[in-house]
């Protein structure tokens, strides 16, 4: 009897990992055209890049992040859409805010950034890590403005189970930490050893991504002056209740590899929230969005282009 044919395994870490790309669009725009500052209530000279026309979408970044977590994504959505990346207050170039730091003062933060550059509807407000968190507390205090929610990797449940052993997640982050606390930074991704022990917590095969893409990373990280206040605030800070009043259409996407925020994360902002689908990356870290670029981006138009907006459905019935 023959042997049954064997299937070959899937490459690691996949061919759709990074971007091959041997000059990526992000690397061949000038985006000093596209950075901009506003005043907002409380928070001076937030710092901004806006690219694209169309409906817009706005990205939120995490902890010790800044707009650049999405620069093999905004060329790409810059194409049929308005491509909007903040810098939180106290993050990236975004001074600190007057304010005290908190998930609820940036969610309100998101709402009179809208309301500051005239935007009434969002198509999709996508936010990573500590940036998801904060888009879900902006849709829920003011769920109109919004068409569709994505959480990336999203902070918030995984933390407020974790209450009391703040030890524990902390220690999450600091094993992350080392490339943004090194005084030469320059060494963490210029030799492949240096790039897996900076930033192998992060990303599931970093030296399977562009050093220059990794070196954006890591600016100003967590010498950010906002970054030890909005470390403790996420401890404990539990909307988990609050989540099954989103009515939006929302799609949560996460790394089965996420070494910071555990996939079970996952599971419960898909169980608590109504209209969700869950998209999980195989051996993919805490940054889908960077790490498999060639999925996620059309996989994000994909649900933009086929989830129907609450609105759209209202004024369907009407008519």
């Amino acid at each position: 009897m023959p042997e049954p044919e064997r299937q070959p395994l899937p490459a690691f870490p996949g061919s759709d990992y990074g971007n091959s790309d041997p000059t990526p669009e992000w690397m061949q725009i000038d985006w000093r055209q596209h950075l901009h500052q506003v005043d907002l209530p409380g928070a001076d000279g937030v710092n901004y890049v806006d690219i694209g026309e169309g409906e817009p979408i706005i990205f939120i970044h995490g902890i010790a992040g800044c707009w650049r977590n999405w620069l093999e994504n905004l060329p790409y959505f810059s194409r049929t859409h308005r491509a909007i990346a903040i810098d939180l207050p106290g993050f990236g170039d975004s001074p600190m805010p007057s304010w005290e730091i908190s998930m609820a003062n940036y969610g309100r933060l998101i709402h009179d950034f809208c309301e500051r550059l005239g935007i009434d509807n969002v198509a999709a407000l996508v936010g990573n890590s500590m940036g998801g968190f904060i888009a879900t507390e902006a849709v829920i205090e003011e769920p109109e403005r919004f068409d569709r929610l994505v959480l990336i990797s999203a902070a918030g449940i995984s933390f407020a189970e974790w209450q009391g052993r703040a030890f524990d997640a902390a220690a999450r982050i600091a094993r992350a930490a080392t490339p943004f606390l090194s005084g030469d930074r320059r060494v963490y991704w210029t030799t492949p050893r240096g790039r897996k022990i900076a930033f192998g917590r992060l990303f599931r095969n970093p030296n399977k991504l562009r050093p220059e893409l990794l070196a954006e990373q890591v600016r100003p990280g967590l010498q950010a002056p906002a970054f030890s206040e909005a470390l403790t605030k996420i401890w404990g800070y539990d909307t988990r209740e609050r989540l099954p009043e989103i009515e939006i259409p929302t799609m949560v996407v996460w790394g089965l590899n996420d070494q910071i925020v555990p996939v079970e994360g996952a599971l419960g902002y898909h169980r608590l929230i109504p209209r969700s689908r869950l998209e999980l990356f195989e051996r993919t870290g805490h940054l889908p969005m960077l790490e498999r670029p060639q999925r996620f981006n059309p996989l994000l138009e994909e649900f933009i282009e086929s989830a129907q907006p609450l609105r759209a459905a209202a004024d369907t019935a009407v008519g």
